[in-house]
């Protein structure tokens, strides 16, 4: 052999690869950290957000499906899962809530109560100019 028993030999200390248990542990809770900010949170915040959209879903509403089916909402029924939509004059289909991607229009809340209009001056003229 060309080598030495001795140079064989690791320096001293510990032998190499039996690092306590903390060491071990560090890396793989710093990459399940980094992993929770870059992958689940967003995630759970998407996914919250379209359940709200869902939830907020209503009569007239415009919305596009998953597939790339834009239909306008003509019936929704509380505690189902699906939603009716119209996609052509007399054409209604049935969409399963979960397929809703995004709402493109939304209607006035039924309850909403329309704003007040101001009377216009009895001295103006269409123009809004005063007359003299």
């Amino acid at each position: 052999m060309l080598f030495t028993p001795a140079y064989a030999q690791s320096a001293g200390g510990a032998p190499p690869g039996q690092g306590s248990i903390l060491e071990l542990l560090i890396p793989f809770a710093l990459i399940f950290v980094i992993m929770y900010f870059l992958i689940i949170r967003p995630q759970q915040r998407r996914v919250k957000e379209h359940q709200e959209m869902i939830a907020a879903l209503r009569r007239g509403d415009e919305v596009v499906t998953a597939g790339g089916v834009v239909a306008k909402i003509t019936k929704v029924k509380e505690g189902e899962d699906e939603v009716e939509g119209e996609i052509a004059d007399g054409v209604r289909v049935r969409i399963v809530k979960a397929t809703i991607g995004a709402v493109l229009s939304k209607t006035a809340p039924a309850d909403a109560t329309p704003p007040a209009k101001t009377p216009k001056a009895a001295n103006t003229d269409r123009k809004g100019a005063s007359k003299k």
